[in-house]
């Protein structure tokens, strides 16, 4: 695997590393509240965000063919964390923070295996909209999983967002109002303050305003719920904890942790690439960079993550030109844990609730989803099931339903591909849908189809459909012409449907005439034989070509005839 830090290396200079530098304290200082209110939304200690935002910064860019991308924790991997390690361990205990290191390994290790497989192309089997509806329905869980710590409530996690809301609400009389201020405070804040200068890291004034409020009023005497210790020093050197048992609860969680920040990690990496002259981007030196970050990440208590569009966009902002900027990050983030962490004690939870709950307001995409609504509702329908089965039955159930909805999708889109009949336009030989176009000159002897897509088992049938019924509703019509400029493949089960359709078509007495034949389908019916059963006379470069060939053959059918009256008479 390519070294990309090599080639960045190759672009530093004097006006590069002041850029790189600023990028990387910038981020450090956004990711420091953020990791800690990640690791809170996990079911960990808010030390480990530190952790999970520290080796990864360092290693990503050895690889990563991405110069801005920030990688660490991020809501929505977070909440995967705590929705599938909490059904086999308590959150916050020695049990579920291992659980937790052990997921980041096995997704690392799935994502260096897929790399090595060259299986980047993955990304393409899980649809915008499905990632959509999925994100959106998560953001609502997440929100919602952080209102007990914004009211200061002491409720458990419920298995469905529905029971959480519904005991956040009976216990809703005994809120904290201490908790309220200053969750709703430094959301206010936050919020106010992205909207006036998105650079100004607004998450951690609220957090230093917020402790030192804590502090100087004595609030923990009110209630107020506090991280408390946070361990100093950098993360210690461990071998995750693997069993068989652990590797086979945990694998389905690691799966879908791979996908999903692999697709995200990719979509953020080729969107900052777009920004800057489009440099190239590589999904499977991805896999490798992000799954690598992971897999060694985990060795230092690192829990899994992905390329975060909040950092990254302020990272591409502020000016970061190579991946020094996140090694820059890393060595802030690193300080911090070296010196600081006793700042943190009196850090409300209901500040980092606030925290996470400015973040994930961005990934509820309603604009977009009445825009699908729009432009295609299929689309949009996609969208609304993920989400209804997100919120109903769990981010985990949610992300495999997604799946299954984006194969179910592109099942049907290639069953039942679009086809169009073709009629001229008038005074040229150019040929045009005749649906589309009213002042076409259709000739009702001939039949012409263009069919937009390969033919394959998945579609044979609609295409013999297709055809069949296109006779039945042109009763005159002597001669089908199949435009195959857009069939670049034809697998044994369409060349069987194949024969059938020139098999009716003779018995029917009208000729089948290829136009537009492509040279691997020529091969292809070449090794099958089937240029017995359509002759190459019948194959044209082009639909005029087959119609002029098509009268002539008329003409002089209709000579011969003439003739042979003649010759009796």
């Amino acid at each position: 695997m390519e070294v990309a830090i090599v080639k960045q290396l190759q672009l530093v200079g004097k006006s590069t590393i002041p850029r790189d530098i600023l990028a990387g304290l910038t981020v450090s200082v956004m990711l420091i509240p953020q990791g800690m209110a990640y690791a809170l939304l996990a079911g960990l200690p808010p030390i480990y965000g530190l952790y999970a935002g520290f080796l990864p910064l360092l290693i990503y860019p050895l690889f990563g063919s991405s110069r801005q991308m920030s990688v660490g924790p991020v809501a929505l991997t977070s909440i995967l964390v705590f929705s599938g390690i909490s059904a086999f361990a308590q959150p916050g205990s020695e049990e579920f923070i291992q659980l937790a290191i052990l997921t980041a390994f096995l997704v690392g290790i799935v994502q260096l295996i897929f790399s090595g497989l060259r299986m980047g192309f993955l990304a393409n089997f899980l649809s915008l909209p499905v990632i959509s509806g999925f994100t959106s329905a998560a953001a609502i869980i997440i929100a919602v999983g952080q209102l007990k710590y914004f009211f200061g409530l002491e409720v458990e996690r419920s298995n469905t967002v529905f029971n959480e809301l519904i005991d956040l609400s009976i216990h809703l009389p005994a809120l904290n109002p201490y908790d309220l201020v200053l969750g709703s405070v430094s959301l206010a804040l936050i919020m106010g303050i992205k909207k006036v200068n998105r650079f100004i890291p607004g998450a951690l004034i609220a957090v230093i305003l917020g402790t030192v409020a804590t502090y100087f009023f004595n609030l923990t005497d009110h209630g107020v719920e506090v991280v408390g210790r946070v361990p100093e020093g950098l993360p210690s050197f461990g071998v995750p904890s693997i069993t068989v048992e652990h590797i086979i609860n945990l694998l389905p969680l690691a799966f879908i942790i791979s996908l999903i920040s692999f697709i995200g990690s990719l979509a953020i990496a080729k969107t900052i690439s777009a920004k800057n002259n489009h440099y190239p981007i590589d999904a499977n030196q991805e896999l490798f960079s992000i799954g690598l970050s992971q897999a060694v990440g985990s060795f230092f208590q690192v829990f899994p993550g992905m390329g975060s569009f909040t950092r990254s966009a302020v990272n591409d902002d502020v000016g970061a030109q190579t991946g020094l900027a996140s090694v820059f990050a890393a060595i802030f983030i690193g300080l911090i844990m070296l010196f600081f962490t006793n700042y943190f004690y009196y850090l409300p939870h209901s500040i980092l609730a606030a925290v996470v709950l400015s973040a994930v307001f961005g990934l509820i995409e309603i604009k977009k989803s009445i825009n699908l609504l729009k432009l295609d509702r299929t689309d949009f329908y996609s969208l609304f099931v993920t989400f209804i089965l997100t919120l109903l039955l769990g981010v985990q159930t949610g992300v495999f339903a997604g799946i299954g909805l984006s194969i179910l999708m592109i099942v049907y889109k290639a069953s039942k591909p679009h086809f169009a009949f073709l009629g001229r336009i008038q005074g040229t030989n150019t040929f045009r849908n005749i649906k589309r176009f009213s002042d076409l000159d259709i000739d009702q002897s001939s039949i012409i189809l263009r069919y937009d897509s390969d033919l394959f088992f998945g579609n044979a049938k609609h295409f013999y459909d297709t055809v069949i019924c296109s006779l039945q509703s042109n009763p005159e019509a002597r001669l089908f012409v199949l435009d195959a400029s857009t069939i670049a493949h034809v697998d044994s089960t369409a060349l069987h449907y194949l024969e059938l359709i020139v098999e009716e078509l003779d018995k029917a007495g009208i000729q089948f005439y290829l136009s537009g034949l492509k040279g691997p389908v020529r091969d292809i019916f070449h090794k099958a034989g089937l240029n017995e059963k359509i002759p190459f006379d019948h194959q044209f470069l082009n639909i005029e070509d087959a119609l002029q060939h098509f009268h002539r053959e008329q003409a002089e059918y209709e000579r011969k005839v003439y003739v042979q009256q003649r010759n009796i008479e």
